[in-house]
């Protein structure tokens, strides 16, 4: 097999298992493809474009429950809230992001700022898992366009790679008194426009840096990342049923020293860095 079509596979299981766990998507691939020298400007609109992919699988599981919004858009005023609340929350995020995006990318898109964000998340995390919750909205339905917005400005942390923009919005509605289940499920739901929305603008953007040629790596990454985000959605659903996010901070934590100190010591040449 091509090697350009083992790293695209190897990016888009990378992107899959973590682009719903509160571990950030974003930094795993820039690490990822640092160590796979797979950081061109056509694989970082790579990184983007199969976060389709992921999205996808994220349709599928919940098939029943988005038909059934769109079904009743005309008639039942619980789908049109549900539609306004993921729209309401995902506008902070375009507009911070056409404003600063290129200036993060430029000073932030490098393993060193990633590892550090990856130990302030997970600090961020074990405090919010420390403190006592108080909830007031189990489900999602019973959310308001005000809930929406606080989370829509929560996934603007996540601008900063390494931050996650499912930690950012999970632990957010932790804080602002979402069941684990609800704060989980509206993650999954303002992904569908956040990630389908970045990954249309990036390939319109690039354009001209592609060949029919590579339609063959980028769809084996979106299958890639479909697969393994299908699984890792399955598997997350169950987990929160009985446990905490205690356990992803102290991986989060973990990875990053472990990040910081290969850079500073010299034992993995990080070529982003």
């Amino acid at each position: 097999m091509d090697l350009l079509y083992v790293k695209a596979l190897v990016m888009g299981i990378v992107e899959g298992l973590t682009e719903f766990l509160p571990i950030s998507s974003t930094g795993h691939l820039i690490l990822a493809g640092s160590l796979l020298n797979f950081n061109s400007e056509k694989a970082k609109v790579f990184e983007i474009v199969i976060q389709t992919g992921a999205i996808l699988a994220i349709l599928v599981e919940y098939r029943a429950r988005l038909l059934a919004v769109v079904a009743g858009l005309a008639h039942q005023e619980s789908a049109r809230r549900f539609v306004t609340n993921v729209l309401v929350a995902f506008l902070p995020a375009v507009v911070l992001g056409l404003a600063f995006g290129k200036l993060i990318k430029s000073y932030l898109f490098h393993p060193v700022p990633v590892a550090c964000a990856f130990i302030a998340g997970g600090l961020v995390i074990l405090w919010a898992e420390r403190r006592q919750h108080q909830i007031t909205i189990r489900h999602v339905d019973q959310m308001g366009w005000a809930d929406a917005l606080k989370i829509g400005f929560a996934q603007c942390l996540a601008l900063v790679p390494g931050t996650s923009r499912s930690g950012a919005t999970i632990i957010a509605g932790l804080l602002f008194g979402f069941s684990r289940q609800a704060a989980t499920e509206f993650s999954f739901f303002l992904a569908i426009p956040t990630l389908i929305g970045a990954g249309v603008y990036e390939s319109y953007k690039s354009r001209a840096l592609f060949e029919r040629a590579d339609l063959g790596w980028f769809g084996v990454g979106s299958i890639a990342a479909f697969v393994s985000a299908f699984l890792c959605i399955r598997w997350l659903l169950r987990y929160i049923s009985s446990h905490d996010f205690t356990i992803f901070a102290w991986y989060r934590i973990a990875f990053g020293l472990i990040i910081l100190a290969t850079a500073y010591s010299g034992l993995i040449n990080w070529t982003a860095a």
